[in-house]
């Protein structure tokens, strides 16, 4: 790690300050972008962000949800919540704080104004199964304030009635349907900002090789859509097992083929405005890595660049985190902060990273 220098222009001239924020050594991204660090949280996994700007960050395997509040610049990290069941998923909405544990959603009222006396769960009325494979939740709320709420297969690939899905509800867990079909495993949901279409991330099958099938970026354009699994990998690869009950064409194909088994797991749109305006609207996406390729692939964030609500490329946006088969950090989540930086979680390293443009006119450099 390394300080980031940034100059600054006053009415006397150019001034050298130091700003004792630590830079990420060796993350490569496009010009006039840094990175540095944010906070520290153990395992870092799912995010959300309140309305007076507390980051709320779920811990998978350390049983926890944690806050970083930031005042002025100052920040400070608190374990919230403790105790918990794989407690992956979590979303902020009307003021209050969800938690998908594995086989319940919890509630918990008013949070920001309760982040050290935390109020008593409130348990809602879902139905979730309670099995390890692929176990951990993924939740969020559409712009229509509805709670969408992913569950995994259990499984490599299996045929099994209620998994493989994206389901969704009201707040209070009434009026549940099945809004998306044969989704293996999804671990990011994001809402298209212009038309509030559900698009999501979906890790595919494994032991087809290292290069097959590639995992998905999805979009729902209406409820009860089928996406494939597990008879149909990435729209065109027919599952050896399964694929002769079913044909590729008669499921909906991926708007975008991502890398094999990268593991593509939270993404976001661009909805700030600190970004150069080649950036607005597009799509981020954090590739947590893979786990069994021979050669491995992800360890990254992805930039989808979309043209009239379709993809049209798919690059790298920042990478590092994987130099000749060492890993260093692993991307997991990433919100959109109010000051239009990007917020972005890694498991491995216990991190949240910011993301930000600076302005080159006025000159920054970050010195390793």
């Amino acid at each position: 790690m390394g300080i980031r220098w940034r100059y600054i222009l006053s009415i006397s001239g150019l001034i050298l300050c130091t700003n004792i924020a630590l830079a990420v050594d060796g993350i490569l991204l496009p010009p006039g972008f840094i990175i540095e660090e944010y906070a520290d949280v153990p395992n870092a996994r799912s995010l959300a962000l309140g309305t007076n700007g507390t980051l709320f960050v779920s811990n998978r395997r350390k049983n926890a949800v944690y806050a970083v509040i930031d005042s002025g610049g100052e920040r400070e990290t608190i374990r919230l919540l403790d105790g918990l069941n794989t407690p992956n998923g979590i979303a902020f909405h009307d003021g209050n704080l969800y938690v998908a544990e594995r086989n319940r959603v919890t509630r918990y009222d008013d949070i920001e104004d309760h982040l050290r006396d935390v109020p008593a769960a409130i348990v809602l009325d879902i139905d979730l199964p309670d099995k390890r494979h692929h176990g951990w939740r993924y939740i969020g709320f559409s712009p229509a304030g509805e709670l969408y709420i992913s569950i995994g297969a259990p499984c490599n690939v299996c045929d099994e009635t209620g998994f493989g899905e994206i389901v969704r509800m009201q707040p209070d867990g009434s009026r549940r349907e099945t809004y998306a079909f044969g989704v293996r495993n999804s671990v990011g949901f994001a809402w298209h900002p212009v038309t509030d279409e559900l698009w999501f991330t979906d890790n595919g099958r494994d032991m087809l090789g290292d290069d097959l099938p590639a995992d998905e970026l999805n979009q729902a354009t209406a409820p009860a859509q089928h996406f494939g699994y597990p008879y149909c990998h990435a729209g065109d690869i027919a599952d050896p097992e399964y694929g002769a009950q079913a044909g590729c064409e008669k499921f909906r194909a991926p708007a975008q083929k991502l890398g094999a088994h990268v593991a593509a797991l939270g993404l976001s749109f661009y909805t700030g405005q600190q970004f150069p305006q080649r950036y607005h609207g597009q799509l981020f996406i954090a590739e947590h890595g893979s786990w069994n390729r021979s050669k491995k692939s992800g360890y990254r964030i992805t930039l989808v660049r979309m043209e009239n609500g379709a993809p049209i490329s798919y690059e790298a946006f920042a990478t590092g985190w994987l130099k000749n088969e060492s890993v260093s950090g692993r991307p997991v989540d990433i919100v959109v902060a109010s000051d239009g930086a990007l917020l972005v979680s890694d498991d491995r390293d216990g991190k949240i990273y910011r993301i930000s443009y600076v302005n080159t006119t006025v000159g920054s450099s970050n010195h390793e």
